[in-house]
């Protein structure tokens, strides 16, 4: 959950440019931090940061190989778990551009799940906070959706009852789903 204000605050671009950042992206740029603290933090043998792309973040696992793009929502979550989206690539298992997300909360059971990318719905297959694409072809199609996006939102029923809405930023997820591929490319 993200608090907008008003303030912009302005810096100079190499070449003189100046641009406007609001406290919406210096909030992403923190969630980034937050996010990839926490990531760093967790029991994995080696984990690797390939690199953080404003909202997103790429990162390498040795064991068992993986490397994923992830983010957190700019809007929704609060629920009981933290959620994230990310993209991956199992190199062991022949998987690349694999989509999951975690939601934050647990779903009632049979709510159809949706994931919405600009004008497009895809529907989404899970088990109790987890979400995935049904098979490597709507992986595909959801990864391609992503590039040319600027956002993307899941949709669901609660375990509780109520509806609700994680929206995330695609601005850095490209380049974040790039890295990793990149990261587990090389071996």
């Amino acid at each position: 959950m993200s608090t907008t204000l008003p303030i912009r605050k302005a810096t100079t671009r190499p070449g003189g440019r100046t641009a406007r950042i609001t406290t919406r992206e210096t909030a992403g740029s923190l969630r980034v931090l937050v996010l990839t603290v926490s990531v760093l933090s967790s029991p994995v043998s080696a984990r690797t940061s390939l690199g953080s792309f404003d909202g997103w973040a790429a990162f390498r696992d040795e064991r068992p190989p993986r490397c994923f793009a992830i983010a957190e929502p700019v809007r929704g979550g609060g629920g009981k778990w933290r959620p994230y989206a990310t993209v991956s690539t199992w190199p062991g298992q022949r998987v690349r551009g694999q989509v999951h997300l975690r939601l934050g909360r647990a779903l009632r059971d049979g709510a159809p799940v949706t994931l919405v990318i600009g004008n497009r719905r895809f529907p989404l297959v899970s088990g109790g906070a987890d979400t995935w694409a049904p098979d490597q072809r709507s992986d595909a199609a959801i990864v391609a959706a992503m590039r040319s996006a600027r956002t993307m939102s899941v949709a669901s029923v609660a375990a509780t009852g109520g509806g609700f809405v994680e929206t995330y930023v695609l601005r850095g997820a490209a380049t974040a789903i790039d890295a990793a591929a990149l990261g587990c490319a090389r071996g």
